[in-house]
């Protein structure tokens, strides 16, 4: 009979033993709390507790990469577009610090600036991101700043805005009009790239982001 209840209890053991092990290994496969997207008639503030705020800034992620964010085409939009000064040469150098080229409008078709062509011409945003605007600086006039997570593009010597500081553009936007704003001799647009690297902004010469490349779509 005692070896009868100490066969029981053996067993009565192993069975506790074996459902303690099966509920650890049953925990070890949650990977996460997230309680999935708020239902209807939920709030926000009744999610905040079980949803952690991921913050800091994006790092490229190649084939992921939004392709809004990135800067490609032509800000004037225009067929006719020449190039009046190049890159890191001229007031554009250092290229560093003042890298850009400058556009301007060939009106009547003899390869040149036509200033009657190029004043009050649109600018678009040649990609998406945040304005920031600075009126009446030097030397770089009426200048708004597109900027995103990767890059930043600047538009110089504005005569006139079309944006608010703080709003988000996306590529094709009208952010505002060439002028001769700040130090300029003539109409024209002052363009920069700038892209995310190392922590830090480093300048890009505009001409590798499709500005003279016949639009796609």
């Amino acid at each position: 009979m005692r070896n009868f209840s100490v066969l029981i209890l053996a067993v009565i053991t192993l069975l506790g033993f074996t459902l303690f092990q099966h509920m650890n290994r049953a925990e070890s496969r949650i990977l996460s709390t997230w309680r999935g997207p708020i239902s209807a008639g939920e709030t926000l503030a009744a999610n905040m507790s079980t949803v952690q705020t991921l913050t800091g800034m994006a790092e490229p992620q190649g084939r992921g990469l939004d392709a809004t964010l990135v800067p490609t085409g032509n800000p004037l939009r225009a067929a006719n577009t020449v190039m009046t000064q190049g890159y890191g040469v001229g007031t554009h150098a250092p290229a560093s610090i003042w890298g850009a080229i400058d556009l301007a409008i060939d009106g009547n078709g003899d390869g040149q600036a036509d200033p009657e062509g190029t004043w009050n011409h649109p600018v678009y945003a040649t990609h998406a991101g945040q304005v920031k605007i600075t009126l009446n600086s030097w030397p770089a006039g009426n200048h708004v700043w597109v900027t995103n997570q990767l890059y930043r593009t600047g538009y110089a010597h504005l005569a006139s805005i079309a944006v608010s500081d703080g709003q988000w553009v996306k590529p094709g936007d009208v952010i505002g009009y060439v002028g001769s704003t700040g130090m300029s001799s003539g109409p024209h647009l002052d363009y920069q790239v700038w892209v995310w690297q190392d922590n830090r902004w480093v300048n890009q010469n505009p001409l590798n982001y499709q500005v003279f490349e016949q639009p796609t779509r």
